[in-house]
């Protein structure tokens, strides 16, 4: 079973909550989608090793085969490439490596090199874990997220650390789950990004269910969304100094406050009776 966790907002509890749930199962993998900023492991400061690159394919131009009759350029839908009168232009950092440019070339000028977009890491012992790191300043995470997913161990229990926000790398993320918890926090910008959420979800036709933490701040509102949506609040995690405390501190809150294993374990429960309905 795959589960995501994810939030329409950063912020929110997200990380906290896939690592302490991790650490309240046995047979599980935690793998940290959120590689542009991947924190999974400060929490559980482990001994990782480079486990492959992650790779873009870029087209590289010939151009002495070249005609320049401008085919690529056309069907590029990102505008990286430029034919000009005697050179084209590719702006690495627009491709997506779709290869249409070297399958319309009527010259075959067009092949592929590679681009580096980050590493995959993963644990050398404890917990089975992998992050993707993207490079500095590099903008296209989904390939890496794309790369870390089919890393996925189906014999067991997979948690998804997954990018905050809607955009393209949490649709990557999220994609082929069984299921999603969404965190949140009962505030007025929570509620807003977790309507977000939650309509991405029904979009991907993906179960989901709400998780809100610092539960006791705020408002009702997100409460009683979620009541008229028929939404699931499956866990309250309360504003809490000492949890508050130990995140600061790096550590996970289940370590010092093991009623909340128990807590976390029983979620999992009635997650897995749900699906398999």
């Amino acid at each position: 079973m795959i589960i995501a966790i994810a939030s329409g907002k950063g912020g929110t509890g997200k990380s906290t909550v896939a690592v302490n749930l991790s650490l309240s199962l046995e047979n599980v993998q935690l793998i940290d989608c959120d590689v542009e900023e991947p924190n999974s492991n400060l929490f559980l400061n482990l001994d990782l090793e480079k486990d492959e690159e992650v790779y873009l394919k870029i087209p590289k131009i010939d151009e002495e085969n070249c005609t320049h009759c401008k085919r690529c350029a056309e069907f590029c839908e990102y505008n990286a490439l430029a034919v000009l009168e005697d050179k084209v232009m590719v702006f690495e950092q627009l491709c997506h490596g779709c290869g249409l440019c070297s399958m319309v070339c009527p010259t075959n000028a067009i092949t592929e090199k590679n681009r580096s977009l980050g590493v995959i890491e993963k644990s050398r012992d404890g917990i089975d874990f992998i992050r993707g790191v993207l490079n500095i300043g590099e903008a296209m995470s989904t390939p890496i997220i794309r790369r870390l997913k089919e890393k996925t161990d189906k014999k067991k229990t997979v948690i998804l650390d997954v990018p905050p926000g809607t955009a393209c790398p949490v649709i990557e993320a999220i994609t082929g789950c069984d299921y999603c918890m969404l965190v949140t926090e009962p505030t007025p910008f929570g509620l807003y990004d977790l309507k977000i959420a939650v309509e991405l979800c029904k979009k991907l036709k993906v179960r989901f269910g709400v998780i809100i933490n610092r539960d006791g701040i705020g408002d009702e509102k997100t409460e009683e969304f979620c009541k008229k949506e028929d939404i699931d609040i499956i866990l309250r995690i309360p504003y809490n100094r000492r949890i508050a405390e130990l995140y600061s501190e790096g550590k996970p809150f289940i370590d010092e406050m093991p009623e909340w294993k128990t807590k976390l374990r029983e979620v999992y429960r009635r997650i897995h009776e749900d699906i398999r309905k």
